[in-house]
């Protein structure tokens, strides 16, 4: 009759050896017992929230997250000359929609350009 070894694979062992220099360098977060966990989704049923429809108006409104403008600056160049509208937009997101162009860009930078010379 054999006899079974009841040893661990060779490949867990290597993994875990590995995952334990990574956390030593600090490449790899520790686990702890005091890290807390994801909060428990309270309903299953409920479908998550849609997404924002990025529109002329999300562009154009002050209230529109920086990192909401960049994404539409980045992705969606036919909306890109109504962030030029948009009051809250900074200098370094104009400078990029005016490096990148789109549909009307010029033309709304030119008029940007003519309201603050006219002030």
């Amino acid at each position: 009759m054999m006899e079974w070894n009841h040893r661990r694979p060779r490949i867990r062992k290597r993994s875990s050896q590995r995952l334990h220099r990574l956390r030593q360098s600090h490449r790899l977060p520790q686990s702890s017992s005091t890290a807390t966990a994801s909060a428990p989704i309270s309903d299953l049923t409920t479908p998550p929230a849609p997404p924002i429809a990025l529109t002329p108006l999300v562009a154009c409104d002050p209230s529109t997250e920086a990192e909401t403008l960049w994404h539409i600056a980045l992705h969606v160049p036919e909306l890109r000359r109504w962030i030029v509208a948009n009051p809250s937009a900074d200098a370094p997101i104009l400078e990029f929609i005016s490096q990148a162009g789109g549909p009307g860009v010029r033309q709304s930078l030119e008029i940007l350009l003519e309201s603050l010379e006219d002030e």
